[in-house]
């Protein structure tokens, strides 16, 4: 049986890495392995930094600790450059998933952009396909070994470019055969969800479901747009709300804040928050508030009572899983098992999945904690 790892563990003993967990924001080309890398790329006469695994991963995540989005953006061309053909996007999605089965995720939602995965001659159809396929072998593989996960990709237009229609069309019309959702990524500074509002009215009229990345390179008005003008359901980090929470003081039992407008809103109509922790530190998202985890605004948010859930972002750069990232908050905060169950139970009501298979999720995830 593929039993996760052991590796991550609460201070009372639990195990984090055994319990049932829910992934909402982990993009697939930020997700594969450096072995993975290297083996594609000598295939197609690619030169990387590092040829060993080891050295690579540490590429990586050194390249990414640069507290800017744009410069943590440059490490994909590395591994987009490897998923341009079907075999490629194939393998990586079907590691990919079986990474998650292995780190105790029963469903997972993978975002990735098809529109980067077009030079070498497939189509946009071709390349959802490719990781379907992927997605598919991923999840046989990971019941051959005796875990059960569901996965469903979330299908992103860059922002800065101008397909976003395109790119809405081809998810809806894959969202019988494997695509669950549509999501904006790359450079949010400059290029606001209104620039892609045409997508976002079509995928209204077909009722298809939206979470728009906001609040992570960029401020409020960022999110106003993702959630005014791309009827985001969720928000892609997010993290930067916290701008528009005013605390006003603090005692040592508790804080008094004014919530502005936006936070407001977002609070009281419970659109979950995909935060991740180590990426938010890496790309200067949280910089307004220091430097370290313990300053990150996740606490804030959670006490204050928003949809906070817990992500990884790209495991491949920030040298992260899921059940370490739950670990680092729970050093940080002092969560304890039930905070931890709060935040899966979050992300199993945030899923794109039907009302009917959010309420499995969650008694899965209840039952897997009573047994921690």
């Amino acid at each position: 049986m593929n039993t996760p790892s052991e590796g991550y563990r609460l201070r009372g003993g639990a195990n984090v890495s055994a319990l049932p967990k829910i992934s909402l924001h982990d993009h697939l080309d930020g997700g594969l392995r450096a072995q993975t890398i290297i083996e594609l790329a000598d295939a197609i006469d690619l030169s990387l930094p590092e040829t060993d695994a080891v050295e690579l991963a540490g590429w990586f995540a050194d390249q990414s600790d640069s507290g800017s989005l744009v410069e943590y953006l440059k490490t994909f061309d590395v591994t987009t450059a490897v998923m341009q053909t079907r075999d490629g996007l194939r393998r990586v999605a079907s590691e990919f998933v079986q990474d998650l089965a292995h780190d105790g995720v029963i469903y997972g939602e993978v975002r990735w952009a098809p529109e980067q995965h077009l030079t070498r001659g497939l189509s946009l159809d071709d390349a959802v396909e490719a990781v379907q396929e992927g997605i598919d072998e991923g999840i046989d593989s990971a019941a051959s070994a005796g875990s059960r996960i569901r996965v469903g990709q979330l299908v992103s237009a860059m922002r800065h470019a101008d397909r976003g229609f395109e790119i809405a069309e081809l998810a809806v019309r894959h969202r019988n055969r494997g695509v669950v959702g549509f999501d904006i990524a790359g450079a949010e500074s400059g290029f606001p969800a209104s620039r892609m509002r045409d997508a976002f009215d079509y995928l209204a009229l077909h009722l298809f479901p939206v979470t728009v990345h906001a609040g992570e390179a960029a401020g409020i008005d960022s999110i106003r747009s993702a959630l005014f003008d791309g009827r985001a359901l969720r928000l892609g980090h997010g993290v930067r709300l916290a701008e528009d929470i005013e605390v006003d003081r603090e005692d040592a039992d508790s804080s008094y804040v004014t919530l502005g407008a936006v936070a407001q809103w977002v609070k009281d109509r419970q659109i979950p928050l995909e935060l991740s922790p180590s990426s938010n530190l890496q790309t200067g998202a949280v910089e307004g508030w220091g430097d370290d985890l313990a300053d990150h605004p996740f606490d804030l948010l959670y006490q204050l009572g928003f949809q906070v859930t817990v992500n990884t972002d790209n495991r491949l750069m920030s040298n992260t899983s899921l059940s370490k990232e739950l670990t680092l908050l729970a050093d940080a905060f002092g969560y304890d098992l039930g905070d931890l169950e709060v935040f899966q139970l979050n992300a199993a009501a945030a899923t794109f999945l039907p009302l009917e298979d959010r309420d499995e999720l969650a008694d899965l995830i209840v039952a897997g904690f009573e047994q921690a």
